[in-house]
């Protein structure tokens, strides 16, 4: 499951673009990683489109789910 350079190079691109439009969410991932997620934590995701749709969704993250949380948590 190896990725070239390249495509890691322009991962960290476009993720530093990113996180300078939205600054506040690289720190809201950093508040959330600090106090972990365990077994029994909600996740939230809500999406409004500009004409205004609003679609929501959540999960109970179960034990199995951990091990993709641990995956997300080591790419840098």
């Amino acid at each position: 499951m190896g990725m070239d350079i390249g495509a890691i190079m322009k991962i960290k691109g476009a993720w530093e673009r990113f996180a300078a439009n939205h600054p506040k969410f690289p720190m809201f991932i950093s508040a959330v990683s600090k106090k972990g997620i365990k077994e029994g934590t909600i996740i939230e995701i809500g999406i409004t489109d500009p004409d205004g749709t609003v679609m929501n969704t959540n999960i109970k993250i179960s034990a199995s789910d951990l091990e993709l949380v641990d995956l997300l948590k080591s790419i840098k």
